[in-house]
């Protein structure tokens, strides 16, 4: 009887299957997490896309939090031709290794050495990651939108023919665009005021007020600016007359009495190691560094203005009030007989009876009711088009922002808030981030002439 040999795995055998198991329990897991992971890439650019100018530069980045990245490619297609913008392979990465989760993205497109035509054309973008799903091709992002393709610069046609302004003082730019702007408005030097739509139905019909700083004088350059969708811009000259003007000189007394009344009041607003420094120091902290971030926080309310003329007529001036300092003046402040600082003060004085009730110059939007460092408690009315009116020194506000005031209309107290010497209004204008004379918006001659003759005029056209 024939005995059957029992069936042995040698020590090899046991080897290579611990290596085989291991191996399959390597792969599994891969699969199980980043490897069969089946959340689609990400292609986010930086701003919407909609047209494409001479040289125009796309700008974003393409994400993929799982797996990785493994391609990216981009063409632009036009009447049938594909022009590939964009074809990144990103290294293969098996198990541990190094993944590209995180790619920016940058695509100059020259539409003239790539031939591309003005008008419709189609971006086309793919993304792949890293993952083994669909058979190892991965997970897929595919894109495609409707773009523009514009290089003409648009047309601008200057409505508005009369512009006599002054230094310091407003103006008002109407003007045609043949297409819809991106950005337009009237450059003043190194100022910018925007234009707007919104006055007229007609979407391509654009008011600019703006200003002539009080600190540029008669050839200060100013033209209309306007800048399409696609990046493409174009400069219009107009004519206008700026008269000079020649500003009070005015010398401040700063006395100890002064500052030990008034300097308690900004010891919360100032850095701890100016509140204990001598008297005088905390003034000229005050008066410098303090007035300029208040300038700036008078700046960033102003970007914002509604698109609405809330206002009509002469403004008010405080009834029964005497102007105490204009606009414009140029100060400079003494101390024990020295000269200590010079400043321009940028709007006027106006002073009546202690606590006289402050009445809204016209009507509009309070867009700030609150208190303003040098200023004290403070009201700005947004007027519409970046037209705004300024009170400070008040003794108390009553109304909130938000509220639609009407001319006339209480909207707090004269007061000694801030840097006042006495009991009194600061009174101010300004186009955007810009102060103005007040001196204009009381004028009803200047209103009729530099404004509502020209906007009657337009909507006579319209």
């Amino acid at each position: 009887m024939t005995s059957k040999t029992p069936f042995r795995i040698s020590k090899r055998g046991f080897l290579f299957a611990g290596i085989a198991l291991l191996a399959i329990i390597v792969v599994l897991t891969f699969l199980a997490g980043s490897g069969l992971e089946g959340e689609s890439p990400i292609l986010r650019w930086d701003s919407p896309i909609q047209f494409i100018g001479p040289s125009s530069a796309l700008k974003g980045a393409a994400l993929d939090e799982g797996s990785g990245l493994r391609r990216l490619w981009i063409a632009i297609v036009q009447q049938g031709r594909e022009v590939v913008l964009l074809d990144q392979e990103f290294p293969r990465v098996w198990f541990q290794g190094k993944r590209i989760r995180e790619q920016p993205v940058v695509v100059e497109i020259n539409v003239r050495s790539l031939a591309l035509e003005d008008g419709e054309a189609l971006l086309r973008t793919v993304v792949w990651d890293q993952s083994f799903r669909r058979w190892g091709a991965g997970n897929r992002t595919y894109e495609e939108r409707n773009v523009i393709i514009d290089t003409q610069r648009p047309d601008v046609d200057m409505i508005s023919s009369q512009h006599n302004l002054n230094q310091g003082g407003a103006g008002l730019a109407i003007y045609r665009s043949s297409e819809p702007l991106a950005r337009s408005g009237v450059q003043v030097a190194d100022r910018f005021f925007p234009g707007s739509t919104g006055y007229l139905s007609d979407p391509h019909v654009f008011i600019a007020f703006f200003a002539i700083p009080y600190d540029s004088g008669p050839d200060a350059p100013l033209h209309v600016t306007a800048t399409d969708g696609a990046g493409n811009t174009t400069h219009v000259a107009f004519a206008h007359y700026i008269s000079s003007r020649v500003f009070t000189q005015d010398t401040l007394n700063v006395s100890e009495t002064f500052l030990k009344k008034k300097m308690p009041e900004f010891e919360g607003l100032l850095d701890k190691e100016v509140a204990s420094v001598p008297l005088l120091e905390r003034f000229l902290a005050v008066n410098r560094n303090l007035r300029k971030a208040n300038h700036k926080t008078v700046e960033e309310v102003c970007e914002t203005s509604d698109a609405k003329l809330h206002w009509e007529g002469p403004f008010m001036r405080l009834p029964g009030s005497a102007r105490k300092a204009g606009f414009g003046d140029h100060r400079t402040y003494q101390y024990e007989g020295q000269d200590v600082d010079h400043q321009t003060h940028l709007g006027i004085d106006l002073a009546s009876t202690a606590h006289s009730p402050v009445p809204a110059s016209n009507s509009g939007r309070v867009a700030f009711a609150a208190n303003l460092g040098i200023y004290g408690k403070t009201v700005l009315i947004d007027h519409g088009f970046g037209l705004f009116s300024m009170y400070g020194h008040l003794s108390h506000i009553q109304v909130p922002p938000g509220q639609l005031v009407l001319k006339g209309d209480i909207i707090g107290a004269t007061g000694t808030t801030g840097l006042a010497g006495g009991d009194h209004l600061h009174f101010a204008t300004l186009i955007h981030h810009t102060f103005v004379n007040p001196v204009e918006w009381w004028d009803p001659n200047w209103i009729k002439h530099n404004v509502t003759d020209k906007l009657k005029e337009i909507l006579h056209e319209g």
